[in-house]
């Protein structure tokens, strides 16, 4: 035989391979129908192993790896096609902007809805079924347990239910996951030991999961709340304290720049978890990272949680690996990139084609405050000074930056204002573009007008060095820096 012979062989075997395979995943969505029938697991990790021993014995040494391989890939696969008939979703009141279905759609290929349930709805919704499972959030953790027949150990002790599953009788089971999500949160963040103080902001449903987990693990636990003989003003009391945990929508957004403790007060802490992931870095995060604290927000916990939750609604084993990539691009997808630099070293020229790149809103700072003066900035800064130009500044990047996933263009001289830090590092990665002083521009710029170009460089050198994350050389084309700035700049 010659080659096409052998070929022509090798195609018919793959013709077969795919008849096979498809009636075999006809096979598993019919297994998968008898499993929710019956209220049986679709991961069945004995039955796998026992099937993989028995075809491994079936084949040579030196196909026994690769075969095994070729299964556990099937395998994962047909427990993807079992789940991908059930019907999921969220549930609670008003859900506006949710980033569950974005992230189920990731984890698992069940279909996930949202359902805005009014309150005097919602036991005709939880009995009327069109449902296999649910997330539970506000305001329902609690409204839902009287529907549940069972509850898990975790949802009883912390008496809040945040996933829902239907079981094949149409009773159902509530559980909570949330706990899962901080426990990884805390893991990834060293943990804590038995004994160890930790301080806990608030007293409401966040603040007892956060507990329930702290104690769990032997922590010795006080929490600080405005109704507690235990105030936020008590803070100093507990200066052993190594864990700080907010548990409190103080600093969310759109009330970005408030905290409620000063950390100065916990010389011992070597951690701060707060439950706020928008903005990415809360006041209380970033007084962190100025002192050196090892800190993270809440978004690793709903990863967290939507995890356990996908676990739960479709009985397979998620790799924490798989949480840490999600993380990533959720991370990247809601931080700003701002653009610093020298007026007229191409931030808004730059800036457009990073954001038509990348599908995102483009905020011209220069633009905006122009917008809101009502004038050129020439004509502001000849009539009212730098000083109020200034500050206008200040108050128009507060509001910017307030954005997540934007792409921003900042003035040339805003990092001579040490406040602007805070408001851009919030939601943003600070990229510095660098430009030769000889191919500045100065038209339209009253500074760079007024002011010796390598003068005014020398000043605000070590201030984009501050404020940067990345540097950038941006003298090529526009382009060319927008593909350094996507492969992710020079970092500092």
């Amino acid at each position: 035989m010659d080659l096409n012979d052998y070929r022509a062989q090798i195609d018919a075997v793959d013709d077969e391979i795919v008849r096979l395979f498809v009636q075999r995943m006809e096979l598993a969505s019919q297994i998968a129908a008898y499993k929710r029938a019956h209220d049986l697991p679709i991961l069945q990790p004995a039955r796998e192993q026992e099937k993989l021993d028995t075809l491994s014995a079936q084949v040579k040494d030196d196909l026994k790896a690769p075969l095994c391989r070729l299964y556990t890939l099937l395998f994962e696969l047909s427990r993807s096609y079992q789940a991908s008939g059930l019907h999921c979703g969220l549930l609670g009141e008003h859900l506006g902007h949710s980033y569950s279905p974005q992230l189920h759609a990731m984890l698992g290929s069940y279909r996930y809805d949202l359902y805005e349930i009014a309150p005097e709805n919602l036991a005709q919704f939880l009995r009327g079924g069109g449902f296999d499972a649910l997330n539970v959030t506000i305001p329902y953790k609690q409204s839902v347990l009287p529907y549940c027949t069972e509850l898990s150990e975790t949802a009883r002790k912390i008496g809040s239910v945040n996933t829902l599953l239907r079981r094949a009788d149409g009773t159902l089971y509530g559980d909570n996951t949330d706990c899962d999500g901080f426990l990884w949160l805390l893991k990834r963040n060293g943990g804590i030991c038995p004994g160890e103080h930790a301080i806990v902001l608030g007293d409401g449903g966040a603040s007892k999961t956060v507990q329930t987990v702290l104690r769990s693990l032997g922590a010795e636990v006080t929490v600080l709340s405005r109704k507690s003989a235990n105030g936020f003003d008590t803070l100093a009391r507990y200066a052993d304290a190594v864990l700080l945990v907010n548990a409190t929508p103080v600093g969310m957004y759109p009330d970005n720049g408030r905290r409620l403790v000063d950390l100065s007060l916990l010389p011992m802490c070597r951690c701060v978890l707060d439950l706020i992931y928008n903005p990415a870095r809360t006041r209380l995060l970033l007084d962190a990272e100025e002192r050196g604290i090892c800190c993270e927000n809440g978004l690793a916990m709903l990863v967290g949680q939507a995890k356990r939750a996908s676990e739960l609604f479709t009985g397979t084993t998620i790799p924490d690996s798989r949480c840490e990539e999600i993380l990533c691009k959720l991370n990247r997808q809601m931080q700003n990139l701002i653009l610093i630099g020298m007026p007229g070293c191409g931030k808004s020229t730059v800036g457009k084609l990073l954001a038509e790149r990348l599908h995102r809103p483009f905020f011209d700072a220069d633009t905006e405050i122009e917008k809101e003066l009502g004038c050129s900035i020439p004509a502001f800064f000849a009539r009212e000074g730098e000083d109020a130009f200034r500050r206008v500044e200040t108050g128009v990047l507060q509001r910017l930056c307030k954005c997540s996933g934007c792409v921003i263009a900042t003035g040339g001289g805003c990092v001579t204002r040490e406040e602007n830090y805070s408001l851009l590092h919030q939601n943003g990665k600070i990229i510095w573009l660098c430009r030769p002083l000889d191919a500045l521009p100065k038209d339209g710029r009253p500074i760079s007008q007024s002011t010796d170009l390598a003068g005014l460089f020398e000043v605000r050198q070590p201030m984009y060095e501050r404020f940067c994350d990345v540097t950038v050389d941006n003298q090529g084309t526009p382009e060319e820096t927008v593909e350094t700035i996507l492969c992710g700049g020079k970092t500092r």
